[in-house]
């Protein structure tokens, strides 16, 4: 899965370090990111950036807060900085910054030409970068997403400030800390008689095969939430859930869980056409060759294919 980065090792201790020529920096606007694109898609380096544009500020007084470049983790020895750039305007004009910035290196002839800039889609990456790297910029769009959304206190309205101690937004007004959202999903594959129920979205980008999947609840466990889901969406009752595996997933801020569960009763599909276009039966021969290395679902279709009602032991 996208996580499965080893040997390589992520680190995601909050720290606070000083970026380095061969550091990665991220510059995101709304759902998309900045990448260099030649003969394939990479991300720029710390010494790629115009020096103006990642220039941490000297002045003490004005606290941690107001530096350009946000510390988010480390995959061995590369740490990973996003630019702290909030609306689509400010991203464009720090474009434009470096498009004078890599004009002015080749004018010197400095071997630093970043080559082809352009906004991709982040989920776009699960089709066009390695894993490692789909893993790092999904969890830096997660950081991202966090950061932009909380900049202001929730309780009484002043600019909140990132905490030095640990991963947290402070404010100094009111004291309200407020963490990194995670929402906790479910991913089910739904068994009866060798078969696993698979489905496609109704109004999403993705258009592939997917399997029964939701957010848990306030007040509700993982396994109410495979009950719920499945019954919201194609109308069967579940039993014998058992848990699968889990995966961070920073598209969507989600830390998601899988389950398998056997119907109860009729397999009848009653489809909830709000949330999905399909719902069927898929025999399991047919599941062959689902598996993409990176999200839980596909993995566990290929498990089914694998394993068959075993999943349920």
């Amino acid at each position: 899965m996208i996580q499965d980065i080893a040997p390589m090792k992520f680190h995601n201790e909050y720290q606070q370090r000083e970026c380095r020529d061969k550091d990665i920096v991220f510059l995101f606007s709304g759902n998309k990111l900045l990448v260099k694109k030649d003969s394939k898609i990479s991300f720029f380096y710390i010494k790629e950036f115009s020096k103006e544009l990642i220039k941490e500020t000297e002045q003490e007084a004005d606290g941690f807060g107001n530096k350009r470049l946000q510390y988010l983790f480390s995959i061995d020895d590369v740490q990973y900085y996003l630019l702290n750039v909030w609306t689509k305007e400010e991203a464009e004009k720090e474009v434009e910054k470096q498009l004078d910035e890599q004009v002015n290196r080749q004018s010197k002839k400095q071997n630093h030409n970043i080559g082809n800039m352009e906004w991709v889609t982040i989920r776009s990456l699960r089709e066009t970068v390695s894993k490692k790297d789909c893993f790092a910029a999904a969890t830096a769009y997660h950081l991202y997403v966090w950061y932009r959304d909380n900049r202001y206190c929730g309780r009484c309205g002043k600019e909140l400030q990132p905490d030095t101690k640990e991963r947290m937004m402070r404010c100094a007004c009111c004291g309200n800390m407020v963490y990194p959202k995670i929402a906790p999903a479910v991913i089910v594959g739904v068994i009866y008689d060798n078969k696993i129920l698979m489905t496609k979205y109704s109004d999403r980008e993705y258009k592939k095969y997917a399997l029964i999947a939701g957010f848990t609840e306030i007040g509700e466990t993982a396994e109410e939430t495979v009950r719920r889901e499945v019954m919201e969406e194609v109308g069967l009752k579940v039993k014998d859930i058992v848990y699968y595996k889990s995966q961070p997933w920073g598209f969507d801020s989600n830390l998601l869980m899988g389950f398998y569960a056997r119907v109860e009763g009729t397999d009848a599909i009653t489809l909830d056409k709000n949330e999905l276009s399909l719902a069927e039966w898929v025999p399991r021969e047919q599941v062959a060759g689902m598996d993409d290395k990176i999200s839980l679902t596909r993995e566990m279709m290929e498990n089914f294919y694998q394993n068959g009602e075993k999943c349920l032991q």
